[in-house]
């Protein structure tokens, strides 16, 4: 047998096991799903443990269990309530006929009271506890008062007031715990008074088993101490316990000589939550040995030997229990690795759900920017022989149509008179019909009415020009709307990307950095690390309330930016709510480099509203925007004009649409917002702060310049004003900024403004140069007060001037040298 033929069989059985191992899995599964629907939706479930709570008594001669359980079964479940009456009635009937009778009795008397009195509550179900209360207070003491045949003593009336008040609050705990037995939550927690009102339910239902052994072999410890491994097996140590606790606590009260058994259960709950990182083995040890232990102490030699086989039937319980039924317990109840892990699953189902939308709506843009940006058709040479062909049928039909030559023209000599006629639209001009002697003097020669026929070209070409125009703004308004989706498009992809994002698993790195940190000697008391990326490190911080003395700015920030080789900032603080709470602290990597800026500007005639507006945006991004807007003319008017457009400017920005595309949705929302002429120059410079390179947007702005020791470079673009033009291209310059080096934006008052000089570009190099200072503010100052003396204090026109210097961001605190060994955390996976 070849080798091939080998890997073909091998290949072939591995099918058929993974086959069968399907089919074994469906199996189980319809198994599963057909014993839920038999015990859940049929309502067997509820039966049964009806009939457990029916024989289930405390003290003997109690039975609070019954009644709260029949109202809540009605209010929720009222299709299943018959059933649980006749459950109900089946238990107690095992007890004696008494009890029957009593809660027959009592479950009519509800029925009856609840339904006359149900339609003046506006929330029926809040007035259950109520009747449940009334009507097991007057049937115990009436059932009291048949039996003994004399006046009920205070005793009796104890007793059934205990059984009401229990009754009572019953209530409440089969609200939330009915639910369980009709379906199986699949995806929703369970909260913590949902988990104890559940332990509860089982504990009581447990209570029924009380009398029944098998082999001396008590069939309620058994249940009890599975049920306490179960709970310690999927929960831990602390639910366990708990359950252990309650479980022992309702046992004594139906049983005294039950009492022995809460420690036991309690103990055992504990060390098997303890060790079930031992799995079903570690959990069932932890039993035993509690079994063992208080056996030793509290049981003679034979009650212990019994005690171990209740304590081995309960495990071996457990081992039969299916791991699957364990897990999805363990999904539902808060604190385990399961629910946890769940609830991961949930958020990052909700995420990917939430990205495919993202990615769809982005996948329309772009389609809708495609559509758009397609070439027209009116561009087809076949289209625009058809439109002049239009245009030659109307201005025959005015012309040649009554002319005795039409046939000779049009017939025999066509295509000379078609070309003439071409020849004439083209030469024409639109405005005043002027036609070049050499075009219309053949004209006049071939045509007998060359002058109407030069009339009536010069009309229809004025409505001919017009219609090509509007095609063309028709489509440029295309060309911009598709920029604008495809940029929308690109936004939309782009925050998908960050959504697919996962956190990192950092537990190794935020143990190492919280040893450090306490190590040093600061308190911290939880330590949350989302990113460890050079140059965008993010970590939040819990820290003790008092802490309130700019500790983390001045000790915890300087440690970590020696730690991490990089400055480490306070990004944001979140005081505590109250003196002993804590404070939450989030650092963030700080930029490599910063601006600090300084503007002067000044009112037309030194009045007090301006038609320059200017903006300094700091975006998200890491990148820093300086902008400065001249709206034309002066006053109210041209500020709102140069206003709107720098929020216009600043919003399109923040939301991470490219430059250039906000830049032309600007001028589209200018140009088509007013039939005025109205429009606004736009000088952007967007710095990136990590790396300190520049982009020069400017349209119909003045120049900047860039000082760079005693070198000023000139910085400029040669686009109109926004709001003129439909369509236009944006030129973007570029440039490398230095650390130390000083922009100088103005608007074209300052650039413009000095008086008696011919050449404002050397003018305003030399006044930079002549500058001492390397304060923003103090050259913005400088500059503006050298404008307006040489003007002799006058101030002819809006001017703003805004300096930017590029420095490096230096932290207020130094870093703090800290064990080199910590410097790894960053490496550490």
């Amino acid at each position: 047998m070849g080798k091939g033929e080998q890997m073909l069989i091998g290949t072939v059985g591995n099918m058929e096991l993974e086959k069968a191992d399907f089919d074994l899995f469906k199996g189980l599964r319809n198994v599963r799903k057909k014993l839920e629907y038999v015990f859940l939706d049929k309502g067997i479930a509820m039966v049964l443990v009806g009939f457990l709570l029916g024989r289930a008594l405390i003290l003997s001669q109690l039975s609070p269990f019954a009644l709260p359980f029949f109202a809540c079964a009605y209010m929720l479940r009222r299709r299943r309530s018959p059933l649980v009456l006749l459950g109900l009635m089946a238990g107690a009937l095992t007890i004696s006929l008494s009890n029957v009778i009593f809660i027959f009795t009592a479950s009519i008397l509800f029925l009856i009271s609840f339904r006359m009195m149900e339609k003046i509550h506006e929330a029926p179900i809040k007035a259950v506890p109520y009747y449940v209360f009334c009507i097991s207070f007057l049937i115990k003491c009436s059932v009291t008062y048949f039996q003994n045949g004399q006046i009920l003593q205070n005793y009796d009336l104890m007793m059934a007031g205990v059984e009401a008040g229990l009754a009572f609050v019953l209530v409440f705990i089969f609200m939330q715990s009915i639910p369980f037995l009709t379906t199986l939550r699949k995806t929703k927690a369970l909260k913590t008074e949902e988990v104890i009102s559940l332990m509860i339910m089982l504990a009581s239902v447990m209570t029924g088993t009380i009398g029944w052994t098998i082999y001396d072999l008590s069939i309620e410890h058994i249940m009890s101490r599975y049920l306490v491994l179960v709970f310690a097996f999927t929960a831990g140590a602390a639910v366990g316990s708990t359950v252990g606790v309650v479980t022992g606590l309702i046992f004594s009260l139906a049983d005294m000589s039950s009492f022995y058994q809460m420690s036991l259960l309690a103990f055992a709950g504990l060390l098997g939550g303890l060790l079930k990182e031992g799995k079903r083995a570690g959990t069932a040890i932890g039993l035993m040995i509690a079994t063992l232990l208080l056996g030793m102490y509290g049981s003679q030699g034979g009650a212990l030997s019994i005690s171990m086989y209740e304590s081995i039937l309960a495990v071996l319980l457990l081992f039969l229990t299916p791991l699957p039924f364990t897990e999805r317990l363990a999904r539902h109840i808060p604190g385990t690795a399961e629910h946890a892990l769940h609830q991961q699953q949930y958020a990052r189902k909700v995420r990917d759900i939430t990205v495919r939308r993202v990615e769809q709506f982005s996948s329309v843009f772009k389609a809708l920017s495609t559509s758009f940006s397609q070439p027209e058709k009116w561009a087809d040479p076949e289209k625009e022989e058809q439109e002049y062909d239009l245009f030659l049928s109307k201005v025959t039909e005015k012309t040649c149509q009554t002319c005795h030559k039409k046939s000779q023209c049009w017939g025999a000599q066509f295509d000379k008179t078609y070309e003439l006629m071409k020849q004439v639209m083209h030469e024409m001009d639109d405005k005043t019909g002027f036609i070049p002697v050499q075009v219309y003097r053949p004209l006049e020669k071939h045509c007998s009415k060359a002058g109407k026929v030069r009339d009536v070209i010069h009309q229809e070409l004025v409505f001919y020009q017009a219609n090509k125009r509007l095609q063309k703004q028709v489509q440029e308004s295309r060309k911009l709307v598709a920029e604008q989706l495809m940029g929308v498009s690109e936004v939309m992809i782009d925050f998908a990307k960050e959504m697919k994002r996962e956190q990192n698993n950092h537990h190794r790195q935020e143990e190492l950095l919280l040893e450090s940190l306490q190590d040093f000697g600061i308190d911290i008391e939880q330590v949350e690390i989302y990113s460890l990326e050079p140059g965008g490190i993010d970590i939040d911080l819990m820290i003790p309330g008092w802490y309130g003395n700019g500790e983390a700015e001045k000790i915890i920030a300087p440690l970590l930016s020696d730690i991490f080789n990089e400055t480490i900032i306070v990004k944001h603080r979140e005081t505590a709510d109250f003196p002993q709470g804590f404070h939450y602290v989030t650092l963030r990597s700080a930029k490599a480099y910063a601006v600090e800026t300084g503007v002067a500007h000044a009112a037309k005639g030194g009045g007090f509203l301006s038609g320059d507006s200017y903006s300094t945006i700091e975006l998200g991004s890491g990148k820093f925007a300086l902008a400065i807007s001249d709206g034309m003319g002066n006053g109210e008017r041209a500020h709102q004009e140069s206003n709107e457009t720098l929020k216009l400017l600043q919003k399109i920005l923040q939301s991470g649409i490219e430059e250039k595309v906000a830049i032309k949705s600007i001028n589209s929302v200018l140009s088509l917002r007013t039939d005025d002429e109205m429009f606004s120059t736009l000088d952007l410079a967007m710095i990136d702060l990590q790396t300190i390179e520049a982009k020069f947007i400017k349209v119909g702005s003045a120049p900047s310049f860039v000082k760079r020791g005693n070198k000023i470079k000139k910085i400029e673009a040669g686009n109109l004003p926004i709001g003129i033009l439909d369509d236009f291209d944006v030129d973007i310059v570029n440039e490398q900024l230095k650390p130390g080096d000083l922009l100088v934006m103005m608007s074209d008052g300052v650039f413009e403004g000095p008086k008696h000089v011919e050449n404002y570009e050397l003018w305003m190099k030399r006044k930079l140069r002549e500058i001492q200072t390397d304060e923003p503010q103090a050259i913005a100052d400088l500059i503006m007060e050298e404008v307006i003396r040489t003007r002799s204090g006058a101030i002819p026109d809006d001017m703003t001037i805004i300096t930017a210097k590029i420095k490096h961001n230096t932290p207020k605190w130094a870093a703090i040298p800290i064990n080199k060994a910590t410097r790894k955390i960053s490496s550490v996976s």
